[in-house]
């Protein structure tokens, strides 16, 4: 099979079958097709005469025959040489051995060629957390908005109430509809990455932001825009983002450090790392345990500061 033809049915088979967002599709999309291009541009499969021209024997151009571990190597060594990150290319590298896994697993390559390719490492680097009075700061600005008769004040504590009561991402905040919400129970029914359910828990502070905002008693979506159709990711960020800017401290400024905040307060709490792990919806521990190293590190600044014997 030519490469590019086995390209384009693993990326159906990433949106059919494992349900993959449209944003990671276009991921995958996009490091497979860098692959492909770099395959077109060494004549992947082509064999080479003694003279240096291309050949007829070998297997065909770009088919699958030819791929190999010392090509999906090559290939990652030239986007390092163009100056990508590391974290570019360990996505990159990800993307190819979930490929060539696929590939495997079709009967369409007798080996999984990808399966030694390893992932440069990357600069660890903590996610961003506002502190407990920075969220009190950011609650009574919404509470000033709304009391100030501002369009859209109460949907947007709303918002932020729901985005740091449950630690939901901003894509499945968005695809909440109204029947998704049982206020009585305070939890949300909530769609996850690769289309999987859970219930998600919220407390009385969202739960009376909730009510607020549906107080009209419609049906349907459950964000709105100003023109009435489902609130897109982008303007959650805008509404997030503005809040953040105003507070003491760097990094991203998106509706991802609300959910951060969430986890690492919860575990602050007292809160078992199973249980935020469901409740945020990882599919690894590990991706959890990251927030174990945020808190850790706030306690040990917290004891530079206190102790007198530090």
């Amino acid at each position: 099979m030519h490469l590019q033809r086995a390209v384009d049915e693993f990326l159906v088979y990433l949106s059919a079958e494992r349900a993959y967002s449209p944003h990671t599709v276009k991921a995958y999309r996009t490091d497979c097709f860098s692959l492909l291009e770099y395959a077109d541009e060494v004549g992947l499969g082509a064999a080479k005469s003694p003279g240096g021209s291309s050949g007829a024997a070998g297997p065909e151009a770009n088919s699958l025959e030819s791929l190999s571990l010392e090509f999906l190597r090559d290939w990652l060594w030239k986007g390092s040489q163009q100056g990508l990150s590391k974290m570019t290319l360990a996505r990159r590298s990800s993307s190819v051995r979930s490929f060539t896994s696929w590939l495997k697993r079709q009967g369409l390559t007798p080996t999984d060629v990808g399966t030694r390719l390893k992932s440069p490492k990357t600069d660890t680097s903590l996610p961003r957390v506002v502190t407990e009075p920075q969220m009190r700061e950011i609650f009574a600005s919404l509470e000033r908005r709304v009391g100030a008769d501002e369009p859209q004040s109460v949907r947007d504590i709303a918002i932020v109430e729901v985005l740091y009561a449950s630690g939901i991402r901003v894509s499945e905040l968005v695809g909440l509809d109204v029947s998704d919400i049982d206020l009585g129970r305070r939890t949300m029914r909530v769609m996850g990455k690769g289309a999987k359910e859970r219930v998600v828990p919220f407390g009385a502070p969202a739960a009376d932001a909730l009510a607020a905002y549906l107080a009209d008693g419609r049906i349907g979506a459950l964000f709105l825009g100003a023109r009435g159709a489902r609130l897109t990711t982008r303007a959650v960020y805008r509404i997030v983002a503005t809040l953040l800017e105003s507070l003491d401290g760097s990094g991203p400024a998106g509706p991802h450090v609300l959910r951060h905040t969430a986890a690492t307060h919860l575990l602050d709490g007292g809160a078992d790392l199973r249980i935020v792990q469901e409740l945020l919806g990882h599919a690894s521990m590990g991706t959890t345990q990251i927030y174990t190293h945020v808190s850790v590190d706030r306690l040990r600044s917290s004891y530079a500061q206190a102790h007198p014997r530090a």
